[in-house]
């Protein structure tokens, strides 16, 4: 079993902090096949880019990878763990390495066992397989991969594969123990509020990262106040987050300072909120329900030379109609969002 005790002291002191952990997408070829130079190259992006943590596994990784006639779940989810170690020895650095699990409990007790042997020190627990099951069905579930890594629990927008979870699961699923924070994504503020409620009637040690794209700026700069006790979003787990990194970094930087020093709110950064959040829908394509969210990740990181292409392993996951204009929108109106001069800098060391 490992234990959040057994991550790096330092690693661990970051995350609780609050930090940036971009969910790392697929590198494929044109013929959709696995490309580990432009996987390796995004890993190297992230820790240059300041992330405190990378996640793989995940949405963005393609939930594709575990199909058995696909089979890329392990080889993709090893190598990036060994892409990570070796450009983090040559950095002189650690970041926390986060991989995805989903399933019902035989597979993510799997996927758990696999990861944990393969170093990665907590897992992202996808609960969108388990929709009919009950409350206390859920808890024993988690309850069951907390028992063999740390846990960050997952609250997933219905309108791409989540569910629904009440207050009441999240007051108990607090009280697991080996379980190391919540990334909220259900984009609606009531239910954000539930987790946020939760952990702060508990009042044990989890970390709350907002995965709320719609809102992220707002999640980070709020004080949340329940029982006379004051909470804070501390960082992000987003597919936002894996394009543009450094940008992001900068931005989590100045919102620590900014609470640090407890200041009000400048009404520059709500303006902010309101450009990152328009950002988002280009790249997310909400507006044909998210369908595009992965080739409009894809289509940043190709324009940046770091993917050969926009490809998925599902051919009809493609950008949506309009959306490569809304892409060119964004960033001709808010160039200041994107880190383009930092990766033509450096793109050249990530892909040797």
């Amino acid at each position: 079993m490992k234990k959040i005790s057994d991550i790096a002291p330092g690693v661990l002191k970051k995350f609780r902090a609050g930090c940036v952990i971009p969910a790392q997408p697929l590198a494929l070829d044109a013929s959709r096949r696995f490309s580990p130079v432009h996987q390796r190259a995004l890993c190297r992006y992230y820790i240059d880019a300041g992330a405190g943590g990378i996640a793989v596994g995940v949405h963005s990784t393609q939930f594709e990878i575990r199909n058995p006639e696909i089979g890329l779940f392990e080889p993709v989810l090893r190598q990036t763990s060994e892409f990570i170690d070796e450009w983090c020895e040559k950095r002189g650095t650690n970041i926390l390495k986060v991989g995805g699990v989903c399933g019902r409990t035989a597979q993510a007790g799997r996927e758990a066992e696999f990861e944990a042997a393969a170093g990665y020190d907590c897992v992202l627990l996808s609960l969108a397989a388990m929709k009919s099951a009950s409350v206390e069905e859920l808890l024993e579930h988690c309850r069951r991969v907390a028992a063999i890594i740390p846990v960050i629990g997952f609250y997933l927008q219905p309108d791409v594969g989540g569910r629904v979870l009440p207050f009441e699961f999240w007051r108990e699923f607090m009280e697991i123990d080996n379980v190391l924070a919540v990334k909220m994504a259900p984009f609606n503020r009531y239910r954000t509020l539930d987790v946020v409620r939760a952990a702060a009637e508990t009042g044990r040690e989890v970390t709350l990262y907002t995965g709320n794209d719609d809102n992220l700026l707002i999640d980070l700069l709020t004080p949340y106040c329940f029982n006379g006790r004051e909470i804070r979003i501390l960082g992000g787990l987003l597919g936002h987050w894996c394009v543009w990194t450094k940008r992001a970094v900068e931005l989590l930087d100045e919102v620590h300072a900014l609470v640090a020093s407890g200041g009000a709110v400048p009404m520059e950064m709500l303006a902010r909120n309101v450009r990152i959040t328009d950002s988002n829908a280009a790249l997310f394509d909400p507006r044909n329900g998210f369908r595009g969210c992965i080739p409009g990740i894809h289509e940043i990181l190709h324009r940046q030379g770091l993917l050969p292409g926009i490809w998925c392993l599902n051919p009809d996951e493609t950008l949506s109609p309009g959306q490569s204009a809304e892409i060119d929108r964004v960033c001709r109106d808010y160039p200041e969002l994107t880190d383009d001069d930092f990766v033509t800098a450096h793109i050249g060391d990530w892909l040797r």
